[in-house]
């Protein structure tokens, strides 16, 4: 009997939420239901999604940064299904492998010169959890210090650096000897390093919950002063890295040296899960320090042949089509024509952010109608204005956003890099018209509101 991933796809192509709501995570359905973004997409090609009807949808948070290079890209199938039918020896054990060593090469290329050792695993919160080990294990200290609102997965010991409480309530005790300081305040780091106990500083150099990002000195400072208290600087660059704000590494806006960097998402070109942690030699030998303890530290699928081959493919379209360099073009002109805007919205702050990493941030307006209607969206929930913009988006004008976390007044946008002119135009001119809409009292779109601000007091009773 043959076996077809078309034919179940066919067969059940309109089956998937009841069949998450039987086997999943129905509450993720009955989310999707209420916000009207259940949709069943039957294609998808670079950066844009395809429904049953061939309604095209313009994905602005790309798999949140995996499909950087797009979704489906050519050329990464075209190595992995190569890869598939070479009968390769892959995850041999009592063994190393090419491929392997060919990504760790390729990446090294692009990072700081004092990178030179790779350690692969299969996702970003694996980076951090490798990152945590080895700068303990490397300092002989176990305080680990990371930033208020900063993100580093939901695993247990990347949980413990998590700065936002909703992800962290009710899974304690998590790690002990973590502690946050605020993101861009130097004297609190500095204070939290002076006793030259913590292992490591664990920072994003953009934070990604609200697209935060740090004074020009910030990150320089950073540096010196991990140095001056013996704690090594890991940047989380799991979000942020490979082309997404318009340099390869977020770090190389400031030019500064961390002594680790942990990635993932887009490194996998959207197929296979692959993280990775660039360190220095120093880090590397200290854990790996004897021939017993060569295998003291790993994963088992990490260097399969198919992540490295996914990873080396999406390293490869990056270069030929400048991605790094498109990322930075057209996001800036993104956020310039947004900005330009908020003279004429009284709800639009701003636009901020770098390359295809950008934040449009709302504020409580001047106008008494208008703060009126503000006021009685946040006192039903903090940060509730945005889905009267992001609903809107998605069903007439087919774009793909998401509130950039939890009680943010923030639309978050991550588009794959690969974004055109025309794609610039589309996004400018709905955000318009969709600003425009929310500034109409009374209007539609304050009727969405106000059955917005009633399924959130209902789901405040329930609790």
């Amino acid at each position: 009997m043959s076996f077809s991933i078309a034919e179940l796809f066919a067969q059940h192509s309109t089956d998937k939420f009841d069949l998450h709501e039987q086997h999943l995570n129905n509450q993720m359905v009955r989310m999707l239901k209420t916000i009207g973004y259940d949709r069943h997409y039957k294609r998808a090609v670079g950066q844009y999604l395809y429904d049953q009807e061939g309604t095209e949808y313009l994905d602005l948070l790309s798999g949140f940064g995996v499909f950087a290079i797009g979704r489906n890209h050519p050329t990464v199938i075209s190595a992995l299904t190569e890869t598939l039918t070479l009968e390769l020896p892959n995850l041999v054990q009592m063994d190393v492998s090419i491929l392997s060593g060919l990504l760790a090469k390729e990446i090294l290329k692009t990072t700081p010169d004092n990178l030179d050792k790779m350690f692969f695993c299969n996702s970003g919160t694996e980076s951090v959890e490798a990152a945590i080990k080895f700068a303990r294990y490397t300092t002989k200290r176990e305080k680990i210090v990371f930033c208020e609102h900063g993100y580093h997965g939901l695993t247990m010991g990347a949980l413990s650096l998590n700065g936002e409480e909703i992800f962290r309530e009710g899974f304690g005790p998590l790690l002990p000897a973590c502690s946050a300081v605020p993101f861009n305040d130097l004297e609190a780091l500095e204070k939290a390093l002076s006793n030259k106990d913590v292992a490591a500083f664990v920072v994003e150099p953009i934070q990604g919950k609200g697209v935060n990002l740090p004074d020009d000195n910030y990150l320089p400072e950073v540096e010196r002063l991990c140095k001056k208290y013996g704690t090594l600087f890991v940047a989380d660059e799991v979000q942020t890295g490979l082309g997404r704000t318009g340099a390869f590494w977020a770090i190389d806006h400031w030019n500064v040296k961390p002594d680790m960097i942990c990635m993932a998402k887009a490194l996998s070109g959207g197929f296979v899960p692959v993280g990775a942690v660039a360190m220095t030699h120093k880090i590397m030998d200290s854990v790996f320090n004897r021939m017993d303890r060569a295998i003291v530290h790993g994963s088992t699928f990490s260097k399969n042949n198919m992540a490295m081959a996914a990873g080396l493919a999406t390293l490869r379209v990056m270069e030929d089509e400048k991605l790094v360099e498109n990322s930075m073009k057209v996001g800036t002109d993104i956020i310039d024509s947004l900005n330009a805007m908020t003279g004429k919205y009284e709800f639009l702050k701003e636009a901020r952010g770098k390359g295809m990493m950008i934040a449009i941030e709302f504020q409580s307006p001047k106008s008494l109608k208008l703060k009126a209607a503000w006021a009685m969206l946040e006192a039903a929930n903090k940060g509730l204005f945005c889905q009267m913009v992001t609903i809107p988006l998605f069903k007439e004008h087919h774009i793909l956003t998401q509130v950039a976390g939890h009680g943010m007044n923030v639309v978050k946008l991550l588009p794959p890099l690969n974004l055109t002119q025309k794609d610039r135009d589309t996004i400018v001119t709905s955000f318009d018209k969709a600003i425009a809409d929310t500034h109409q009292i009374p209007g539609s779109i304050w009727d969405l509101g106000k059955n917005l601000a009633g399924h959130a007091l209902k789901g405040k009773k329930g609790n």
